[in-house]
């Protein structure tokens, strides 16, 4: 099970790497497709029009492939006869697997959330504030699809651009970085009540 998740991760991260380029491309196309025409129509709209391309790709294969088969008066059978045979229902360890790891990250999450919204740590509390503060101005600006958008951008762009250009940008944000604890320590040495609390 170890190594499949190991494949599956290489698979993953050779896709935003862009390492196989039609591959990529063909997947960030389709995705950034489905993401856009949904800016404009329904997501119920969409799916039938997804479902209604496959389905008329599919049956035009199989009365083309028909059709052929007459014509050469060859008997080979359904031409998707290697898609239809294999097992796809899903193992019970696997959707067990797959439950506990999702369970395990729901409870990791609303432990946190607990922690933070019933102020256990006061500068954890204050940062998350700040953090849903700034997410209300990102909210007027944009809606979910349109940061899902940037998001799948985001991930098919950035990527490739740091493996790139990796000396200059970790020397750029190493200085950053600096200059922001720089600031935060000298915002905590200020206000004494904001200092963690020491276990």
């Amino acid at each position: 099970m170890e190594c499949q998740k190991t494949n599956w991760k290489d698979k993953v991260v050779d896709l935003l790497y862009w390492r196989d380029i039609k591959k990529t491309g063909l997947v960030f196309g389709a995705s950034l497709l489905l993401l856009l025409s949904l800016t404009i129509f329904s997501i119920v709209t969409v799916t039938s029009y997804i479902a209604l391309a496959l389905l008329s790709m599919t049956i035009s294969f199989r009365i083309y492939k028909g059709v052929l088969q007459a014509i050469q008066k060859s008997d080979d059978g359904h031409p998707f006869k290697a898609w239809l045979e294999p097992d796809i229902t899903l193992s019970q360890d696997l959707v067990h697997s797959y439950s506990n790891t999702v369970l395990n990250y729901v409870n990791c999450t609303v432990k946190e959330l607990r922690r933070l919204f019933l102020v256990d740590d006061l500068v954890d509390s204050l940062k998350f504030a700040v953090v849903m503060w700034l997410l209300t101005y990102v909210g007027a600006l944009f809606n979910g699809l349109t940061l899902l958008i940037l998001a799948l951008v985001y991930l098919f762009s950035v990527p490739v651009i740091y493996e790139r250009h990796q000396a200059q940008i970790d020397h750029y944000y190493k200085l950053v970085s600096t200059q922001i604890k720089d600031a935060f320590s000298k915002v905590k040495d200020k206000i004494p009540y904001l200092k963690r609390k020491t276990e």
